[in-house]
């Protein structure tokens, strides 16, 4: 007989949000020190953020 799989908790669920928070910063934080772009998600659509991003996939200003 199998046991049924129990939901995380709470605690374990804000740990897991935690952990993920610090592995994107930490990426991110990397990638700006090297120099690299990232795509990130800015409200409706992914853009470039970072000084070598491709004009194409940086975000449009209202004067575009």
């Amino acid at each position: 007989m199998s046991n049924p799989i129990s939901p995380p908790s709470a605690q374990e669920t804000q740990a897991v949000w935690d952990a993920l928070r610090k592995a994107v910063a930490k990426t991110l934080e990397r990638k700006r020190r090297l120099g690299q772009y990232a795509i990130v998600w800015s409200g409706n659509a992914p853009i470039a953020i970072g000084e070598d991003a491709p004009v194409e996939l940086k975000a449009k200003s209202p004067s575009n």
